[in-house]
């Protein structure tokens, strides 16, 4: 099997894993704040990542080859995780979907730059077409703009940079700390501020808790290893894939049913 074609199902299986694990974090924040559930998250897919840690055959050590990189990469995590907890929160999945894939146009056009990826003419006219569905879907001048729809968009931005860092040094660094270190620095940032938002847990709260953390590591392991076999512009847009399962999801749990100008945006994005 070829590698982009490995690529492509990879980040197939890891958006429909972050479907999801979106579904459970709408759910649970009936519940919870959305610090609190970044927090135990990712404290609780520490020790996942440990164990891939000791399992992984690759010799070398902790220390990141591209700790500049490596930085960047965890603030980048920090930035799209809150973003869509609390997009997610505010509003309807389909929208914040369909405003997270602001994304994949966002990493074709830094990956001109950064990775040094060509953009073709057609390439460019798809991603002004793809801008253009997301002002369809934020519809500036018929609704206000709300602090979800901006933490959606900031979301878009920090997921792109994320990928774009797995393909900049992918091949440089150990996988395993690929996903350690931005876990690590995410809940050390948190913990500052989880005294002022933190509630009692619940055992199905904590269970959910715990099912979030498998979803997004084992979600987070295709999504690497897919931007590492393949190119970021041809991976990338398998991100559309999640409107269907948010649509779903909506529509079963949460009573949820898309306005028109969601499916109008998602279309010129898609």
């Amino acid at each position: 099997m070829a590698r982009n074609t490995q690529g492509i199902l990879l980040a197939l299986l890891g958006c429909a894993l972050y479907s999801a694990h979106d579904a459970i974090l709408k759910a649970l924040g009936a519940e919870l704040p959305a610090i609190q559930i970044a927090f135990f998250t990712y404290l609780l897919g520490i020790p996942l990542v440990i164990g891939l840690l000791i399992a992984d055959p690759d010799p070398g050590t902790l220390r990141p080859a591209n700790p500049g990189w490596m930085a960047l990469r965890t603030v980048s995590v920090l930035v799209a995780t809150l973003g869509a907890f609390y997009a997610f929160l505010a509003l309807p999945m389909a929208q914040t979907y369909t405003i997270l894939f602001a994304a994949p146009l966002l990493i074709t056009l830094l990956a001109v730059p950064i990775l040094g990826e060509s953009l073709r003419w057609r390439r460019a006219l798809a991603v002004l077409v793809g801008l253009a569905g997301v002002i369809v879907v934020l519809q500036p001048r018929s609704q206000e703009i709300g602090a979800g729809h901006v933490a959606a968009l900031l979301s878009a931005l920090g997921n792109a940079m994320v990928h774009i860092t797995s393909r900049r040094i992918g091949g440089q660094e150990r996988l395993p700390l690929m996903i350690l270190y931005p876990a690590l620095g995410i809940v050390l940032i948190l913990a500052c501020a989880l005294p002022f938002e933190f509630r009692p847990l619940s055992a199905p709260a904590f269970g959910g808790l715990a099912v979030l953390a498998i979803c997004a590591f084992v979600a987070m392991l295709c999504l690497v290893e897919g931007f590492k076999r393949a190119e970021a512009a041809l991976v990338a847009p398998m991100q559309y894939s999640q409107l269907i399962w948010g649509v779903l999801f909506g529509a079963l749990f949460f009573d949820e049913n898309p306005a028109p100008s969601t499916f109008l945006g998602a279309a010129l994005i898609v």
